[in-house]
């Protein structure tokens, strides 16, 4: 299935100054699968190997890392030779082998001439909790996310549609109102599917929703196995806690996360880095309050106050047991603004926006700011059609901004205050 982010591997393979690259992303978003396909695609042969599975392979890394004596390791481990511009060599899980990141740099320092990619699923919870000395300065990161709506409309052969989205985006002419219908039921569907690569699979080759709710089960239980595994006793069950907690959290009308809610008495102290650790793992994303709208936005940040989503829209429709026909149906629902939110940040994320929400000295409170360019965007998020709110005229009037954006089910147009009227499953235009 096609991923957006090949644009950027192509880049990459491409460049002259390429360093070895490091794909981050939470478990299951595709990496390996992705990393693979590029390799049968664009290069003469591929070198795979994962060495949290392969422990023979990780502990060759133990002891000299110089890149020649690598090299004709995996030539011999692989049976085949490995050269500089038409081999891709593939480290997987490179998160349970110290050393084999630290070798990274050499490959960069020495050995430049050959392509080497790596994936890591809690590449950042081993280089906050074990301390990994990361090769700053010599690699290429890029972050792999879920699938966008973008993608999964490609998924299920829907790219005309898509492409019609992106035009209408640009010139806010409405949709055609079958296409915008057609749009807003495969958006429902999205919210069931979420991005996860197994689940959009699962729908696109049976046009069926039934079986997604098992398949996210899995994936949920995975992600409490890593939990387990990548964390101590005490800290995994805090863990667990947070991350149970994510759609009581949604569900209340101050979405800012608390941490009685997780427990009663409950504080950062206990489960701060709790919190941290769900974020370096790439399973929840972190959304920060802001009080001042100005550029850089970043450093208005109240880094106390937060809301915190889950990584995959999917996952928290199934975890919080909102049933397919309400999602599908469209039928009223307090819960939905909480999964619509979610879907936004989701979105946002995966174009690479630093989330921040604002809220003013009085009641007001606006879904999201993003800081595109120069420019400071507020962002509304409504779930039906029913748009009426305060909060984004009180941020327009307070900041004056350029354009400020409402999502919701409507199609296309404009509003006063120059507010750009966008369909939810517009969302990845941004």
């Amino acid at each position: 299935m096609k991923r957006s982010i090949e644009q950027q591997l192509c880049e990459w393979k491409a460049g002259k100054n390429r360093k070895p690259l490091i794909l981050n992303g939470a478990r299951q978003v595709g990496k390996t699968y992705l990393l693979r396909e590029f390799g049968e695609r664009y290069y003469k042969n591929v070198v795979y190997v994962n060495l949290e599975t392969n422990t023979s392979v990780a502990a060759y890394f133990g002891d000299d890392i110089s890149p020649e004596r690598i090299i004709r390791f995996l030539e011999t481990y692989a049976g085949e030779a490995i050269i500089p511009e038409e081999t891709l060599i593939i480290l997987d899980e490179i998160q349970s082998c110290e050393r084999a990141l630290t070798s990274l740099k050499y490959f960069c320092e020495e050995t430049p001439e050959y392509h080497i990619a790596a994936a890591g699923s809690l590449l950042g919870v081993a280089i906050h909790r074990e301390k990994y000395s990361f090769p700053v300065g010599k690699v290429d990161t890029i972050t792999m996310h879920p699938f966008t709506f973008e993608e999964f409309l490609w998924a299920v052969g829907e790219n005309s549609l898509c492409d019609e989205i992106k035009a209408h985006y640009e010139t806010l002419e409405p949709m055609p109102e079958a296409l915008h219908n057609k749009a807003i039921d495969l958006y429902r569907c999205y919210l069931i599917t979420g991005g996860m690569p197994a689940a959009v699979s699962e729908f696109a080759t049976t046009n069926k929703l039934i079986n997604v709710s098992d398949i996210q089960n899995k994936i949920l239980n995975d992600y409490l196995a890593d939990m387990a595994k990548y964390a101590s006793n005490s800290e995994s069950v805090k863990i667990r806690a947070c991350y149970n907690s994510i759609p009581a959290q949604l569900a209340k009308e101050n979405k800012k996360f608390q941490y009685k809610v997780v427990q009663r008495g409950g504080s950062s102290t206990i489960f701060g880095e709790s919190i941290e650790w769900l974020n370096f793992a790439g399973i929840v994303l972190k959304c920060q309050r802001i009080e001042q709208a100005f550029e850089p936005v970043s450093v208005y940040a109240d880094l106390s106050s937060f809301k915190l989503y889950m990584g995959d829209v999917g996952l928290l429709t199934m975890k919080s047991g909102m049933s397919q026909h309400t999602v599908l149906s469209g039928e009223p629902n307090l819960f939905m603004g909480a999964v619509c939110e979610n879907y936004v940040a989701q979105s946002l994320a995966a174009k690479g926006y630093a989330l921040h929400y604002w809220t003013s000295e009085h009641t007001a409170e606006l879904d999201f700011v993003i800081q595109k360019g120069n420019e400071i965007i507020g962002i509304e998020v409504k779930k039906s059609q029913h748009t009426k709110s305060k909060s984004l005229f009180e941020f327009i009037k307070k900041y004056s901004p350029a354009y400020s954006i409402r999502l919701s089910e409507k199609n296309f147009g404009e509003a006063d205050n120059n507010v750009r009227v966008v369909p939810l499953y517009a969302a990845f235009c941004i």
